[in-house]
């Protein structure tokens, strides 16, 4: 991932996330998706299956930041982003899931918060889900 034309996160085998925040967001939300994502089984074993979490594999995290995650086109030709937090409110919570991942013992590469980022990914599988706290 760069920024400006330097790179400032990077890894090898493991998770890339695009991480939005919405208004009603909470720790307790951050907290589920860190075990929810260092748990989860989706590297695959010796036979193939998906049976491996990211922790199994010592993969590797790249956490992005993405409030268009919310933007709203149901109505019109230009998306609404009113379902996006504040970045007040989610930058610390961005960082919080960082953290907890961190402290799970996944290291953590992250961009940086509100630039414009050019981000480059191999989906591995492909693998592409949406995790939400609720």
């Amino acid at each position: 991932m760069t920024v400006d034309g330097s790179v400032v996160g990077q890894i090898g085998k493991g998770l890339v996330l695009l991480v939005g925040v919405t208004h009603d967001d909470t720790e307790d939300d951050a907290r589920y998706l860190a075990d929810k994502l260092a748990g989860l089984r989706i590297f695959e074993d010796g036979e193939g299956k998906m049976n491996l979490s990211v922790l199994d594999v010592a993969g590797e995290v790249l956490s992005v930041s993405q409030f268009t995650l919310y933007g709203d086109t149901r109505k019109g030709k230009r998306p609404n982003f009113m379902a996006a937090a504040r970045p007040e409110q989610a930058k610390p919570l961005y960082e919080k899931l960082g953290e907890l991942l961190r402290e799970k013992g996944l290291r953590v590469e992250t961009g940086v918060f509100g630039a414009m980022m050019d981000v480059e990914l191999v989906n591995w599988g492909p693998v592409t889900l949406i995790l939400e706290s609720r």
